[in-house]
């Protein structure tokens, strides 16, 4: 069973050496890095086609693994240039190979040369990508403009909106998060401090005015004091208007006690009692604002006295 743990020499001190590899004055990745400080690596390189060695003409083919001296040599735009240096295993010849980003290929450059094998897909049941005889049709002008046209709406209405939205989304996770928090946390901070200083403020009133504590105070500004003018004022329209009902009911409900009398002054009585009723009735529809009411004396209970 294989062993995990790492033996510590006494002598081994962590503040000083950091590591077991710093200790022992090896690199993490062994042999492969005795050329580090050159900037090369040792990897395992195979190769991507069939080469004819430079030192002793003999044939290599694809797939060929060797351990290579990687090193970067440049740049393609971000794209790095790596060198891949390898030793033939048949004559100890020396031969180098480059990338090539902007052709998406591999490149010999030195003690090799490579065997170039053209694939024409249409002898082989395909169809053809390239024109290998070099023939061009002429160009139709109306299509071409066409095709212009057509691209430049592409770009204008589908490409650019695109990329616009691209952007957006790109600002919005690149953004950084920390400093969006720490803004709300901050203006969070004062509106709470803010509201604790209100409520305490409202808490004094009450207590020195002897006010209940579910009462809601009203704060000194042009919002509030338009909310509250406008909650009075349905306040007292509603109890101006119970108020009336009141009187209203009371007034039609309430039984009245008639002397005994005829002939006229009973009629005179009658009279008298339809215009109070008049009045009480008329008045009550002038404080509520609602549409006037024909008097009646239907409800009216009348009793002669004994």
């Amino acid at each position: 069973m294989q062993g995990f743990n790492k033996y510590y020499p006494p002598d081994y001190d962590d503040a000083k050496h950091g590591s077991l590899n710093s200790y022992r004055g090896k690199h993490a990745l062994g042999d492969r890095a005795r050329k580090i400080d050159q900037g090369i690596l040792i990897t395992r390189f195979e190769l991507p086609f069939n080469i004819w060695c430079g030192s002793c003409d003999a044939h290599i083919g694809m797939g060929v693994r060797y351990n290579a001296e990687k090193k970067k040599i440049g740049m393609y735009y971000s794209t790095p240039i790596f060198s891949f240096r390898c030793k033939c295993h048949l004559c100890s010849g020396w031969f180098e190979i480059h990338t090539d980003p902007k052709n998406t290929r591999y490149v010999v450059v030195s003690g090799a040369r490579q065997k170039m094998e053209d694939w024409d897909p249409e002898e082989n049941g395909g169809y053809a990508v390239h024109d290998t005889n070099g023939k061009t049709e002429p160009v139709d002008p109306l299509a071409a403009l066409e095709k212009s046209t057509d691209a430049q709406t592409n770009a204008t209405k589908v490409q650019a909106p695109r990329i616009e939205q691209l952007q957006s989304v790109s600002e919005h996770y690149n953004a950084d998060p920390y400093e969006h928090s720490r803004r709300v946390r901050k203006r969070f901070r004062v509106e709470k401090k803010i509201e604790k200083a209100a409520e305490a403020l409202d808490q004094g009133i009450k207590e020195r005015y002897g006010l209940p504590a579910e009462l809601k105070l009203i704060r000194a500004d042009a919002e509030s004091e338009a909310v509250a003018k406008d909650e009075w004022e349905k306040g007292r329209v509603r109890v101006a208007q119970e108020q009336t009902s009141k009187r209203r009911k009371l007034a039609l409900d309430a039984p009245v006690v008639a002397p005994a009398a005829t002939g006229s002054s009973s009629k005179a009585y009658g009279s008298a009692l339809a215009s109070l009723r008049t009045r009480i009735l008329a008045n009550s529809s002038r404080s509520s604002g609602a549409a006037s009411r024909k008097p009646t004396l239907a409800g009216i209970a009348i009793r002669k006295l004994p």
